[in-house]
Order: C-alpha cells, then sequence, then structure tokens
C-alpha cells in the first residue's frame, strides 16, 4: 500500500506516537480525539504526554502539514481505532468495557466508505472485532464492502517510537481479505514481521502476552513476600537464583500498573473465571502485594515516636507505574500514596515525570527525603539514582539501592 490518508482515532499513548509514525512515513494524517485540549495541543505542534522524542517528531510533521488533529473523524484510507479500553468492578471479577471502541466505530460510520480498511489497535477481549462489524452494520455500513482487522500495539513506553517500527506485528482480519489489506498497510512503515492471522486469535496473543507478564511478576512478588517473612533479603534470593541458566526471575514491586499488565488478565478471566484459575491468582498476588506495602509503611510508621507532635511525614518516591514514565493508569505507587493519605500520613510525593497531581502536593526528591521521617521507594526512576539516602528510614519496594 503507498501513501495513504490514515484517521487515527484516540490520541494516547499509542494514537499520538503511531499517528506521528505515520506521518513520517509519507501518509497524510488526521488525529481524532474528543479532547479539545488534545486536539489544540498537537495542532499547535506540541504533545501532552511524556515520550522520548515524540515532541520534536510531532513538531516535525505539523510543520509540514502532515499531521492535523480534528475533534471528527474524516473520510479516508485507513482508519486506526487507538482508543482506551478500561474496565469496570461490577460483577465478581473486573470485566472490559469497550464502550469507546464502539462508540469510536460509530463515529467513522458516518465517513467510511467501500474498500476502506478499519483496523483496531486497543486491547479488546476476544470477539471484539465481530462486535466493530456487527456495530458498524447496525448504523448501515455494507461492511462486506470494507476490510475489517485487529492488530494490537505491542510496544514499551520510553521506546514507543523505536518498537511501533521494528516489532513484529499480529494482524487478525475478520476475513482473508482483511488480513491481507492490514499487512498491506502496516507493510509502510513496520520493518518487523507481519504475521497474518484470524481476528479472534490476534485479541487473544494480546491478552497472552501481557498475562505471561503478569503471572511472572507475580512470582517475583510473592517471592519478596515469603523472603520477608523468612527474614532473607529478597534481591539477593534472585539474583543469585539468576544464575542458574534456565532461570531468570524479574524484579519486585510494589504491585502492578499500567493499562496492560494491570488490565488485559482480566478481560481473559471474566470470559472463562472457572478455567483461568492462574492468570486470575496472579492477579490477585499482585493486587494484594500493593496492600501489603501499605500495611509496612503504616506499621513502620506506627512505631516512630513523635510523641503525638504531628502526623509522619512519608516521602513516597515516584508515582508512576514504571521507572521513567508519566503514565499513572493503574500505577501501584499512586494507589500507596494515596492510600498513605488516606490513614492520615503526611506524603510527601517525588514524581519527576510530571508537574503537577490533583491530590497530592509534589516536591522535588531532595527536598522531599529531608523532610520526611521514612522514605519509601516505590518507582526506580533513574532520576533517584544518585540520591544520597544515607541516614534515612528507607523502605525500598522496588530494588533501587539493591546490590
Amino acid at each position: 500500500m503507498g501513501e495513504s490518508l490514515v484517521c487515527v482515532v484516540g490520541l494516547g499513548y499509542i494514537g499520538l506516537p503511531t499517528a506521528a509514525t505515520l506521518a513520517a512515513s509519507g501518509h497524510r494524517v488526521v488525529g481524532v480525539d474528543v479532547n479539545p485540549d488534545v486536539v489544540e495541543t498537537v495542532n499547535a505542534g506540541r504533545i501532552h504526554i511524556v515520550e522520548p522524542d515524540l515532541g520534536d517528531l510531532v513538531r516535525k510533521v505539523v510543520d509540514a502539514g502532515l499531521l492535523h488533529a480534528s475533534a471528527t473523524p474524516v473520510e479516508a484510507d485507513v482508519f486506526l481505532i487507538c482508543v482506551p479500553t478500561p474496565f469496570t468492578d461490577e460483577g465478581p471479577v473486573p470485566t472490559p468495557d469497550v464502550g469507546f471502541v464502539l462508540a469510536a466505530a460509530r463515529a467513522i460510520a458516518q465517513v467510511v466508505r467501500p474498500r476502506d480498511l478499519v483496523v483496531i489497535e486497543s486491547t479488546c477481549p476476544v470477539g471484539t472485532t465481530e462486535r466493530v462489524r456487527d456495530e458498524l452494520a447496525q448504523v448501515g455500513v455494507a461492511v462486506e464492502t470494507i476490510r475489517l482487522a485487529y492488530c494490537p500495539e505491542r510496544v514499551l513506553p520510553g521506546r514507543i517510537l523505536q518498537e511501533l517500527v521494528a516489532n513484529d506485528r499480529i494482524i487478525g482480519g475478520i476475513d482473508q481479505a482483511s488480513a491481507e489489506a492490514a499487512e498491506g498497510f502496516y507493510r509502510s512503515f513496520v520493518q518487523g514481521a507481519l504475521l497474518t492471522t484470524d481476528s479472534r486469535t490476534a485479541e487473544m496473543v494480546k491478552l497472552v502476552e501481557n498475562s505471561f507478564r503478569d503471572v511472572n511478576i507475580a512470582f517475583a512478588n510473592e517471592i519478596s513476600l515469603l523472603c520477608d517473612h523468612l527474614g532473607i533479603d529478597a534481591w539477593d534470593v534472585i539474583r543469585l537464583a539468576n544464575r542458574h541458566p534456565r532461570v531468570q526471575i524479574l524484579q519486585p514491586g510494589p504491585g502492578v500498573g499500567g493499562h496492560c499488565i494491570a488490565v488485559d488478565p482480566w478481560f481473559i478471566v471474566a470470559q472463562d473465571p472457572e478455567t483461568a484459575r492462574l492468570i486470575r491468582t496472579a492477579r490477585e498476588v499482585n493486587d494484594a502485594k500493593t496492600d501489603w506495602v501499605v500495611g509496612r509503611i503504616l506499621e513502620t510508621a506506627a512505631g516512630l515516636d513523635l510523641e503525638g507532635r504531628r502526623q509522619v511525614r512519608v516521602a513516597c518516591l515516584g508515582l508512576a507505574y514504571k521507572p521513567d514514565v508519566d503514565d499513572l493508569r493503574e500505577s501501584p505507587a499512586l494507589r500507596v500514596a494515596l492510600s498513605l493519605a488516606e490513614a492520615g500520613i503526611e506524603v510527601l510525593a517525588c514524581e519527576p515525570n510530571i508537574e503537577r497531581h490533583p491530590m497530592l502536593t509534589l516536591l522535588d526528591a531532595e527536598a522531599a527525603v529531608s523532610r520526611a521521617d521514612i522514605v519509601a521507594v516505590l518507582v526506580r526512576h533513574s532520576a533517584f539514582s544518585d540520591l544520597d539516602l544515607g541516614g534515612v528510614l528507607l523502605l525500598d519496594f522496588c530494588g533501587l539501592t539493591a546490590r
């Protein structure tokens, strides 16, 4: 497929880098977002998220007239749906909400034409691509005349621009013609392998990838709890165990966050809770680790002798869900900080990748540490690597100071 007009619906952590990458590859791109501030920001050649090199790229393609943002979809050759898929807690297990995906489908239905290609990149439960097909049909689109596929993103925040191009992609078509059309489009900018299959398989692949990671993190977090109960240094145990040629245990932390690993396993569990026993247990282990971290900090605070003069001050180093990003979605570190504040702790929050938070007052790391009774390291940001933490009451939950 040569140069096309591409309409990217959703200009968030995936949609905006994708739109900019497509524009840099020679496509003309219209990015759509329901937030007018996002539309205004992008059209000014600026960005509203933190991602290395993205600001320069967006400015370049906007100035060149290759990327424009809009509040509504326009006629295009290719439509990419990159909207959020949150989950709800209404029911015995968290359940995925594909309402934004279906709303995006209804929005593009007004402008989609025969032979257009529609690709869903949002993480979705199995069967969502078929639901989008049915949704389009219900609003009058002749779905037999368009191409519809599912191609989930597989990128790492902090490396999105590189991985959008370099990573292999799984492309699941609603039929063979759709898979082939999507493969041709992705070939225009992806250097990695393009692997085609059906849409349901592609949807499951995305969920399985992140569930695999969640299960492995849960193992590390459970090891850290066992070592704590036994009075053993978990970091030493993992470091030494990993010297085995066929063992590679991950690093424990205060839980699991982000819109993928902390969410996607529930998509599988919700569809078959009786079978997905290990996946469900891993989710519960990782969520419980966050509660354990809160409990450990509160227990330590209760042991301080401040003679009732004031609240205990806890420096929470890091609020993002992983190192060196600004993304707070499903962040266990943020949940720890907010839980401490609710419990009457004076939280000295430090998150070097954001400027403000609506519920917490942010300090720089040195100021937070100097004022704190307890320093809790929640995220292993590179900005913390040179901090002087000697002489403080330190609770390191992510191995910042591990040897």
